[in-house]
């Protein structure tokens, strides 16, 4: 990023991206498409982080508010997209809007049977007091909490009638420890915090990035209880209103609310299951999964595209090779497994009366494998000696017998009781992505994938073949 105008450049665009900006004007190669825009200047696309696409203010707008009907607004989102677009806007944030419009605006959009920007789309504003949806547009006084566990502990009537803030901090770790003890605070703050009266609840988002963007996730009410708004603002965010708060003398923080949620229908998703059939021990699985979902904001390349081609590779590295286990390797791209692990359920419903030699997942990234470890029969831990011995060249030891394999795996473990396989990756940087807009391909470290796919092969093979039942 610079502050100079640059003269004399081209722009190399390749799939959709700017893949280089070169000096000078380079000639074309053959099949290259050549735009001329010499005698104009090139922006990078802007963003605009609060707009309602569907509606333009102007001296009639209120009443056509009341004229217009649903085809009305649809028809104007388009008109206002191509608009927006071609006023050098590439990305906008849709806070709301009559009908829901913008959400069929963004999916045609994406389809490119319209122009228009890329839309992060809201849909229906819903606003606690003093939020924008809230007619009395009121500010609310923050209870100010500094973890997850203040909150539970609090007995008094601190949070009832002002807005909840849990400063909750996600320590930085290799084996993703300090986000487990940071997520509870997303997963139950708004249910603890209705509880006790309050209006809202903010959190310091469940993540490492120092980006300012916020990183979602999965969280929960009480069936009977009041389903009060949630958020979570970025970590630099969270970090301005630690300094404000910090500044006594400026008297008690007070927030204002804009909460724009949208909550999509129920739709049928399915399991991707493939197999490379075993021999004379066909009828027991070696399972290696993933999972197929992610959260929308991104693309979802390190949650869980990076786990997804780091099983399907292993397993098609055996396939390819022309090897034929004893056992079934069978891989499965679970969905659902970010809202509710329906994929997991409808396997262990399917297949309970399988026997599963192994159960295992990839879903911690694209980092480097740093370690072995099982959850077997001590009978079985001799085979697993033998699987470090193979994997010592790719820097991969054996530790103990407490694994817990990736969070769809983990379920199965428990209920049935399979035996289950863990190689642990490093974490240290995974969380500055986690279930952000930032969770794309461009931002993936693909070193380690190589190392990833020959360990998940080996175990994988090892398992299929060995005499041991673990």
């Amino acid at each position: 990023v610079s502050d100079t105008v640059r003269t004399n450049q081209t722009v190399v665009v390749d799939a959709g991206k700017i893949i280089a900006i070169e000096n000078g004007f380079r000639a074309p190669a053959a099949g290259d498409r050549v735009v001329d825009l010499k005698q104009g200047t090139l922006l990078p696309g802007l963003f605009d982080m609060h707009v309602h696409l569907t509606s333009e203010y102007s001296k009639t707008s209120e009443i056509e508010g009341y004229k217009k009907n649903e085809g009305d607004v649809a028809i104007d989102g388009v008109v206002y997209a191509e608009r927006t677009l071609l006023a050098g806007f590439t990305t906008v944030r849709d806070l709301g809007d009559s009908y829901r419009a913008s959400i069929p605006l963004r999916n045609a959009i994406n389809a490119g049977k319209v122009p228009g920007p890329r839309i992060i789309a809201a849909g229906k504003s819903i606003a606690s007091t003093g939020g924008h949806a809230d007619p009395t547009n009121g500010w609310a006084e923050l209870a100010w909490y500094d973890s997850f566990d203040a909150l539970k502990a609090d007995t008094s009537d601190r949070a009832r009638g002002r807005i909840v803030f849990i400063d909750q901090r996600t320590e930085r770790s290799r084996d993703g420890a300090g986000y487990g003890r940071a997520v509870p605070a997303r997963f139950g703050s708004a249910a603890e915090a209705a509880r006790r009266g309050a209006l809202a609840v903010v959190i310091r988002s469940i993540g490492t990035g120092q980006q300012r963007v916020a990183h979602t996730g999965a969280m929960r009410y009480d069936d009977d209880g009041a389903r009060i708004p949630a958020l979570a603002v970025s970590v630099p965010d969270a970090d301005r209103l630690v300094a404000l708060h910090a500044a006594p003398q400026q008297g008690p923080l007070r927030l204002q609310l804009q909460v724009a949620n949208r909550l999509g229908v129920d739709v049928t998703s399915h399991n991707v299951i493939a197999e490379v059939p075993g021999t004379d021990l066909a009828d027991e699985v070696v399972l290696l999964s993933a999972h197929l979902d992610s959260w929308d904001m991104g693309e979802g390349a390190a949650d869980n595209a990076a786990g997804v081609a780091i099983v399907c590779s292993a397993a098609g590295l055996i396939a390819g090779a022309g090897l034929k286990p004893r056992r079934t390797v069978r891989v499965v791209l679970f969905a659902n497994e970010e809202n509710g692990f329906d994929g997991a359920h409808a396997y262990s419903q399917r297949y309970a009366a399988q026997r599963h030699q192994l159960v295992s997942e990839s879903d911690f990234g694209a980092g480097a494998i740093d370690a072995l470890r099982s959850r077997v029969q001590a009978s079985a831990r001799p085979a697993f000696e033998a699987m470090a011995g193979v994997l010592a060249p790719l820097g991969i030891p054996l530790q103990d017998n407490s694994g817990t394999p990736g969070p769809d795996a983990a379920l199965l473990m428990r209920r049935h009781r399979w035996p289950a396989l863990q190689l642990s990756q490093d974490g240290s940087s995974y969380f500055d992505v986690h279930h952000t807009a930032h969770d794309t391909l461009d931002r993936l470290d693909t070193r380690a994938l190589p190392q990833n796919v020959a360990a998940w092969a080996v175990v994988a093979w090892l398992a299929a073949q060995s005499p041991l039942s673990f």
